[in-house]
């Protein structure tokens, strides 16, 4: 009898964790679609509205389909030719900004990052507490401050006025500094010490590699913080020729509101669907390293 009241319970229990279960799975479940139906609808919106006309903004719901008129292609010719190509050369600043500006960031962070989780020297915990302090400096409180600084330097309107600030990405050391702290183990690089091997050809060889993943997921964090960037060539940048896309399409949308100007609303929605398609297609095709570079030192062995 005693025996059959002490494993009545489990038989009893086991309905209720099963239905709690049920019920964080269908939960969670209900939360991931929320997110998820937040994350697309924009990006259908757009989708639908670049196939449509001028009038047709304005003349049909905003998320279906104009009848009758479809002018994706139309769009997409006028975008890129419209005010003698502009566009095109907006998209050129952009690709200069994330190329030598993210590319150059990623090794900066991946050099400075690196040094400091291997190698010992003085003043290494202050270097920790600056980078700490910058991390949660947001970056448009160093616009003006940079601007004032640039305007001394007379490079104020320059590409270099936007590539010089993006090579410092205070995350993406931080990032690089931990990752490489987990990811390259001391005894590897002790070991190719005494092989003989000095420390350039230990890094490039040996933690390079070792680093791939983390230094993927800088580089996707750095282009898509540049290739977003709009506040810094706002205030930098007077030249549309030097625009990058964000301010180019912003200049776009403001012609309605100027004294003779003309209404392209299909041509800013049809650039910005244009503008993602770079940054989609990098995602999915990093988007194995940049998975394993977040779960990384996520197992302690």
């Amino acid at each position: 009898m005693t025996t059959a009241l002490r494993t009545r319970p489990a038989s009893v229990d086991a309905p209720v964790a099963t239905k709690r279960r049920r019920r964080k799975s269908i939960l969670l479940t209900g939360l991931v679609a929320l997110f998820a139906i937040y994350s697309l609808v924009p990006m259908v919106w757009l989708l639908i509205n670049a196939t449509k006309t001028q009038d047709g903004l304005f003349s049909s719901f905003g998320l279906w389909f104009d009848d009758g008129k479809f002018a994706l292609f139309a769009n997409i010719k006028e975008t890129l030719t419209y005010d003698d190509g502009v566009f095109v050369r907006w998209l050129g600043n952009t690709l200069l900004y994330v190329v030598v500006g993210a590319g150059g960031a990623t090794i900066l962070a991946t050099l400075a990052g690196y040094g400091l989780a291997k190698f010992d020297f003085p003043g290494k915990r202050g270097v920790f507490a600056i980078v700490i302090g910058a991390v949660a400096v947001p970056g448009t409180a160093l616009a003006v401050p940079t601007f004032l600084m640039f305007s001394k330097m007379n490079l104020t309107n320059t590409p270099w006025a936007v590539i010089i600030p993006s090579l410092v990405t205070p995350l993406g050391f931080y990032l690089m500094w931990t990752f490489s702290a987990e990811a390259v183990p001391d005894e590897i690089i002790e070991a190719a010490r005494v092989d003989g091997a000095g420390e350039f050809r230990t890094f490039f060889k040996i933690s390079v590699p070792l680093l791939a993943p983390g230094i993927v997921t800088v580089l996707l964090i750095s282009t898509v913080a540049t290739w977003n960037n709009y506040f810094l060539p706002l205030i930098m940048l007077k030249d549309p020729d030097w625009y990058p896309i964000t301010l180019g399409l912003n200049a776009w949308n403001a012609q309605a509101a100027t004294a003779g100007g003309q209404a392209v609303f299909n041509l800013v929605i049809t650039g910005s669907l244009l503008t993602i398609l770079p940054l989609i297609a990098a995602f999915l095709l990093l988007q194995r390293y940049w998975q394993s570079g977040l779960a990384a030192g996520s197992v302690k062995e």
